[in-house]
């Protein structure tokens, strides 16, 4: 099924929304590293992203997501970190969310992280699982998969000035995580890629 993206409607009400639930990021870059690490790789990789939500709690428009899964695929001409780089991105809703809210939660994500999303230019349906044990993360549906787990000791909190990057979403209680994998086979936005063994993850709690 295709969410089409001109049926969207954007809502400007000063209604009463919240949402809440875990959010996992992996970047084409390590988030934290050393400094002659952080600087070869700088200019030349971090262009791309995955972003995934589970949200737990809420509803937006009227429409409660509660259970909604989604993830969200980011490519741009320079590094993520660029203010300025041009992003085009394909966000991918759960099959088992029903029309309605599908187009609610796509409506969540382009009014509030439109700077990080930059220019939609697909948005779909397929099944999306969203895995959370403790503080490891398993997010998969047919052409993207993300394996994230806590760093050793919370290292990065002990060495805030090794961490180069900040999330694309707001996060509460952000933590860097150490992907042991990280696949996008689809073509929609970018080349395909794989990264893994690499502290290229954020993972944490959203709140909008």
């Amino acid at each position: 099924m295709i969410v089409a993206v001109s049926a969207l409607v954007f809502s400007s009400q000063a209604e009463n929304v919240s949402l809440h639930g875990d959010y996992v990021e992996v970047r084409t870059a390590s988030v934290f590293a050393g400094a002659c690490h952080y600087n070869g790789e700088v200019v030349t990789t971090g262009r791309d992203a995955m972003m995934a939500w589970n949200v737990t709690s809420g509803k937006w428009q009227g429409v409660d997501l509660t259970g909604v899964r989604v993830m969200a695929v980011v490519s741009a001409d320079a590094n993520l970190a660029e203010g300025n780089a041009a992003r085009q991105s394909e966000i991918i809703i759960d099959s088992q969310a029903s029309r309605t809210q599908a187009l609610a939660m796509v409506n969540a994500l382009k009014e509030k992280y439109a700077a990080s999303l930059g220019k939609v230019v697909e948005v779909r349906s397929a099944p999306i699982t969203f895995e959370r044990n403790g503080r490891t993360y398993a997010v998969m549906t047919n052409e993207a998969a993300i394996n994230v787990e806590a760093m050793p000791n919370d290292l990065c909190c002990r060495m805030p000035n090794l961490v180069w990057y900040t999330p694309l979403v707001g996060l509460e209680n952000r933590k860097v995580g150490y992907t042991s994998k990280a696949l996008y086979s689809g073509r929609v936005v970018g080349e395909p890629w794989s990264r893994s063994g690499e502290n290229s993850a954020f993972y944490g709690t959203f709140s909008l």
